[in-house]
């Protein structure tokens, strides 16, 4: 100790002394539960040398001394903070005995007090403050009760289509609810709200859906409001959208499982368990129109309410634009922008459900189109079918400004399929008038027009004295407004077509050629009758139609020199046309008619017009200008350009096989029905007799009529 002592009363170099205590073992300040003996003892070599063990000791006390003095000089350094510190725990013991005192006197005041208030005021203030809370209970009770006795209310309101005021009453209890959620009535309550909101969305879709077949102003603004309440603006244009796609499948479902179980004649259940697709192969012929027209018909009146849905939001938003911008302020710009989104929304949805809902008709109508086949139709029926088409047509590019590519196609598969069963039909026609044609004149009078046909009459129906103003003023408005601005508040285009097929006066019909067999024969009676002609003369005319023998007792050569004479006289401007001729003008007329509604198949329609023309030709070639002595090639042509197209005719349209081969192959039978037998002349025209010139007021009748 003596020793250690006076090493740490030397006077020691700092620096010297701070690399003594670097040198120290980090061991010695690992933990105070750390033995120092016992590690310097296992420290200790198995042979022991004094001189190192007494200069390792050395060490260890200059560490040590350097170490403790190191300490005491910390401490002398600390020491003007600890006197500080003892002066400040000093002063805060003084300032807990004054603390003591105050509170002392305090709880002496706190007794005055009490002792100076009367137990009467006291309880003057409790029964007034219980006083208050019972009013605020009575209050929250007659709330309660109200709430309970709203469900009644609801009820009726959602009877009357109140949507909107019921929408709001159901929100205003439930947040009267939510106050009073502390209340254990309350819950019960609360979720018999929210059942009841769910009940009032039921009926909100069920009321949506009524709009897509018959559009209600009041309605709809109604459920608009409802939604708008409700927050829900966007999911009700897209419910709605959905439920237009369901009343177009719904309605035309419907149609035409009535029309086929009233064909059918039975109450059979099958019919409603078929596909659309399947049941409308079941529509008869005699249906197929009025069941198309009632299609279109009601596939009209979901469009007209798409485009009345259309016409509101336009209106409305408009309005509410204006309102919004009237009295919009810093506080609502957050709802400003979240209603001009909502309204961005609903046009861009209904925009693009425009042609959504186009194609979905589209498709109805094309398979019902597809359905049945057509080529069996008479021409008028045929007709007055592709006048709804091309209006329903007209009403797609009016609604979304489609082409109606789908419809179109349709249309073309029928209408070839119909054309060239319906132009094979006439073909043999025209083989059977030429072969009972006996080359007179008819008589037509000198004013007479092709015009005046009602196979023309399509041209210039604005010119027909035969339309009423009356019947003209549905056409002038229509120029001037859309279909859908013309029967927007009643009516419907297609039942103008209906009414017209029975009246030829109409203008659909008439625009596009409908006409009927007795309406075709009172034309045919007004164009090729005439008062000047000799009774005698029209009765003898008609006989010669039909192919009879005359009825008068008169020479062929006295009747056709009469009636030169009288058509000399007095049809020196007339044209001269043959019985067959008239016939072929007409047909003529109704291809127009065909070209003009059915533009995509135009180029074979003309085709097959111009077929009436090479097959008269090739016959009155045939009966008249045929000269074998010129050439034994069958024809007999001397003009080679005349060779050339008559030898065209023969081969694309002249059968020349006398009958059927059964072991033909198929494509050759195809091939001949496209083709028709070679026309023979009548036996009553005679062409080698010298007493009529050989035939010569025939041959020039047939070549002045080609």
């Amino acid at each position: 100790k003596e020793e250690l002592q006076e090493l740490r009363e030397e006077p020691i170099d700092p620096q010297v002394q701070q690399e003594i205590i670097d040198s120290i073992e980090e061991v010695y300040f690992s933990s105070d539960s750390f033995d120092i003996v016992k590690y310097e003892l296992e420290k200790l070599p198995p042979v022991l040398n004094l001189q190192e063990l007494e200069a390792y000791r050395d060490k260890l006390k200059q560490q040590q001394a350097a170490v403790s003095k190191k300490v005491a000089d910390l401490i002398l350094e600390k020491q003007p903070a600890y006197v500080k510190e003892l002066e400040r725990v000093t002063s805060l013991q003084t300032s807990l005995q004054l603390a003591a005192v105050i509170c002392t006197n305090g709880r002496r005041h706190l007794n005055m007090a009490k002792e100076g208030f009367t137990q009467a005021s006291l309880g003057l203030l409790a029964n007034q403050r219980k006083r208050q809370l019972l009013v605020g209970l009575l209050k929250s009770l007659r709330t309660i009760k109200t709430l309970q006795r709203t469900d009644v209310r609801l009820s009726e309101m959602l009877e009357e289509e109140d949507y909107p005021g019921a929408i709001q009453l159901c929100l205003e209890c439930q947040k009267a609810a939510s106050t009073f959620k502390h209340y254990s009535c309350i819950s019960e309550l609360n979720s018999k709200l929210l059942d009841t909101l769910e009940q009032i969305e039921e009926q909100l879709d069920v009321a949506l859906s009524k709009i897509c077949k018959n559009f209600d102003v009041s309605h709809y603004t109604k459920v608009q409001q409802a939604y708008r309440l409700l927050g829900k603006t966007q999911t009700a244009m897209d419910q709605l959208h959905m439920h237009f796609t369901q009343a177009i499948h719904n309605t035309v479902f419907q149609v035409v499982l009535g029309y086929v179980e009233l064909c059918a004649g039975n109450t059979d259940t099958k019919f409603q368990k078929l596909q659309y697709k399947d049941l409308c192969t079941h529509i008869t012929s005699d249906s197929y129109i009025p069941c198309l027209t009632d299609l279109c018909k009601a596939l009209w009146e979901v469009m007209l309410s798409y485009y009345q849905t259309m016409q509101w939001h336009e209106e409305h938003d408009q309005d509410e634009a204006e309102t919004t911008s009237a009295v919009s302020d810093g506080n609502n710009v957050i709802g400003t922008e979240e209603s001009s989104f909502d309204r961005s929304y609903v046009k861009k949805k209904l925009e693009h459900g425009l042609s959504r809902i186009w194609q979905d008709v589209q498709l109805k109508v094309k398979t019902y189109l597809l359905g049945t086949d057509l080529s069996s139709f008479k021409y008028d029926d045929f007709i007055f079918v592709l006048d709804i088409i091309s209006r329903l047509m007209q009403v797609g590019e009016e609604f979304c400004g489609s082409k109606s590519e789908v419809l179109q196609e349709s249309i073309r598969k029928q209408s070839v399929n119909y054309f060239k069963t319906y132009h094979r039909t006439h073909l043999e026609e025209l083989r059977m008038f030429l072969e009972n044609e006996t080359w007179e004149l008819c008589p037509v009078k000198s004013s007479f027009s092709i015009l005046q046909l009602h196979e023309f009459k399509f041209l210039e129906q604005s010119r027909s004295p035969s339309v009423s103003p009356s019947k003209q003023l549905p056409s002038t408005l229509s120029a001037a407004a859309t279909l859908f601005e013309q029967y927007c508040h009643g009516g419907n285009p297609f039942e103008i077509q209906a009414d017209s097929k029975d009246d030829e006066t109409e203008d659909v019909l008439a625009s596009n050629g409908y006409e009927s067999d007795e309406q075709e024969k009172s034309a045919y009676q007004e164009y090729d009758s005439d008062s000047d002609v000799p009774e005698e003369l029209k009765r003898d005319y008609v006989d010669e139609e039909t192919g009879d023998a005359p009825v008068k007792s008169v020479s062929r050569e006295t009747l056709r020199s009469r009636k030169r004479s009288d058509y000399n006289l007095n049809k020196v401007n007339a044209p001269i046309l043959t019985n067959t001729t008239l016939n072929v003008i007409r047909l003529v007329g109704k291809y127009m008619q065909m070209m003009n509604i059915l533009k995509p198949i135009a180029f074979d329609v003309i085709h097959f017009m111009s077929q009436l023309f090479d097959y008269y030709l090739y016959a009155v070639y045939t009966f008249f200008g045929r000269n074998d002595m010129f050439e034994s090639a069958g024809l007999g042509l001397s003009s080679s350009r005349l060779r050339t197209t008559l030898s065209r005719i023969q081969e694309s349209l002249i059968d020349l096989e006398v009958s059927a081969d059964p072991t033909g192959t198929l494509a050759a039978a195809e091939e001949r029905k496209e083709k028709v037998p070679s026309p023979h002349l009548s036996h009553l025209v005679v062409l080698t007799s010298g007493s009529s010139l050989y035939g010569l007021a025939e041959r020039v009748v047939a070549t002045e009529s080609l």
